[in-house]
């Protein structure tokens, strides 16, 4: 099959068609989603009602990230469906969530966080997802410490991006984790002058905490001069 659309309009239209009208079986949509064009595998998709085995997620997770944006929106989309139907099929990848919880897409990044909230009982996967999401932040942190004036601010929001899915991936499994491997970073986070990163360090530490530095550094935040931080 084609790796992207067709050649012409009047073919790209007759295809989507073909796709929208057809009556495929579920072995053809993972088919599709495996080795299909673009339109293919979104359609595929957006079609698929079920996982019945390891492979079929395999084929899915790995249209989770490094393909097109379409399809990844797509693929995010029915994980989070089909999620709710099977968890254990969706925790053999915690590295292709983290990698996804970075998106560019922010609707992407968004519906993984949603995904998350039904694999954090399971500490394994906790304890790679969160150590893979830190290895992001820390980057993210050490890339904003080499900036000067002249850098682009389009570079800069990139990094805050970044960071802002990296907290609410913390977030969703702060109680499974160490909280001694979240005071550096969380310490930085509550640094950065853009108040939407302090805000999210702040959606943190509205957990119970019981170390002394992530205690102070509550109260900290408690006392920020933005309002949605301090009133988190």
């Amino acid at each position: 099959m084609n790796s992207g659309y067709e050649e012409s309009l009047d073919k790209n239209f007759s295809r989507a068609y073909n796709l929208c009208t057809g009556d495929f079986s579920h072995e053809e949509l993972f088919a599709f989603l495996k080795n299909g064009n673009m339109p293919e595998k979104q359609f595929a998709a957006l079609e698929i009602s079920s996982v019945n085995n390891q492979s079929e997620a395999d084929i899915l997770m790995d249209n989770l990230t490094g393909c097109d944006g379409k399809i990844r929106e797509a693929v995010a989309f029915k994980i989070s469906e089909l999620i709710q139907l099977n968890k254990n099929f969706f925790y053999y990848y915690p590295d292709i969530f983290a990698d996804a919880t970075i998106d560019i897409n922010a609707n992407i990044c968004r519906t993984i966080i949603e995904c998350l909230n039904y694999l954090k009982d399971d500490l394994d996967f906790a304890k790679t997802y969160t150590d893979k999401i830190l290895m992001f932040i820390d980057d993210a942190l050490e890339t904003l410490d080499s900036f000067n004036f002249r850098d682009k601010k389009y570079t800069i929001n990139k990094q805050l991006f970044k960071l802002y899915w990296c907290l609410e991936g913390i977030n969703v499994f702060f109680e499974k984790l160490n909280e001694n491997n979240l005071i550096e970073s969380l310490t930085r986070c509550a640094e950065i002058e853009e108040y939407t990163i302090r805000e999210k360090v702040a959606l943190v530490l509205k957990h119970e905490v019981k170390t002394e530095q992530l205690i102070n550094l509550k109260k900290r935040l408690k006392n920020d001069t933005n309002y949605y931080v301090k009133n988190i």
